[in-house]
């Protein structure tokens, strides 16, 4: 027995209404999918418009390269300064990650040297179990520095803080700064718009997964940079002034 629609005691399955569906979506079964633009116009307009964001999140990072100039180089490049600043690169079950040791590695030479007196280390304290600069401190002190040449910013939180906290509350307007060449340019950047004449020394790393880690938060980092150095905001926490640089300084000439 044929049924009603002509289909063998079933009725044929009806076909899908056709309606308009908004522009680049299409219907598929259960969902709705993106349909890339077929017109060689918008496709163009797409290509320029990711053209346009790579362009500008590579402006902040281009000019903080172009600002550091020829203040950037090796320990044996550095010069003559009172004070390093080495900033944290995080901790791995209490002590500092390799990236951090490597700074810390590069700062001991400067001490050793004589290129430098005193070591500022500026990281992160803002929780009881995480405290990157006695850490720090732990590990310069295991290579040599005496612990009464090294001075402790416990709220350097981030580059600008660390460079406005080392200005404003330690009083530092010279010094050598410590990092590893991804970041090197924008730290010298920041604490030269926060008052520091700053030399950068550059630490080398292999070219890993962590090192294009680090060069890809760059970017990002940039253009908060780029505002910090514009506005001068002030640090999440300033505080009062301390004399443990010059007091530092102080010991090394008696």
């Amino acid at each position: 027995m044929r049924g009603e629609n002509g289909g063998n005691g079933a009725a044929r399955e009806r076909p899908a209404p056709r309606g308009r569906w908004p522009k680049g979506l299409r219907l598929s079964p259960g969902r709705f999918a993106l349909r890339l633009p077929r017109t060689r116009r918008v496709q163009r307009r797409l290509v320029q418009g990711v053209v346009a964001a790579c362009v500008l999140a590579l402006v902040p990072a281009t000019w903080m390269r172009l600002e550091a100039g020829d203040r950037v180089g090796t320990t044996a490049e550095a010069p003559a300064r009172e004070v390093a600043v080495v900033f944290g690169a995080g901790l791995w079950k209490g002590r500092p990650t390799p990236y951090l040791a490597h700074r810390l590695d590069a700062a001991a030479e400067l001490y050793r040297t004589g290129k430098v007196k005193v070591v500022l280390v500026t990281g992160d304290n803002s929780r009881v179990e995480y405290d990157e600069p006695d850490a720090m401190r732990t590990y310069l002190t295991g290579r040599g520095v005496p612990d009464e040449r090294i001075v402790s910013d416990y709220a350097g939180f981030d580059s600008w803080d660390s460079c406005v906290r080392a200005k404003k509350i330690f009083g530092v307007d010279r010094a050598v700064l410590v990092s590893q060449g991804f970041h090197i340019h924008r730290a010298v950047t920041l604490c030269r718009s926060a008052g520091i004449d700053a030399y950068g020394v550059g630490v080398d790393e292999p070219r890993d997964a962590t090192w294009y880690y680090g060069g890809a938060r760059e970017l990002a980092a940039s253009g908060k940079a780029a505002l910090d150095a514009l506005l001068r905001p002030d640090p999440r926490f300033l505080g009062p002034e301390e004399r443990g640089v010059s007091e530092a300084l102080a010991a090394g000439t008696r």
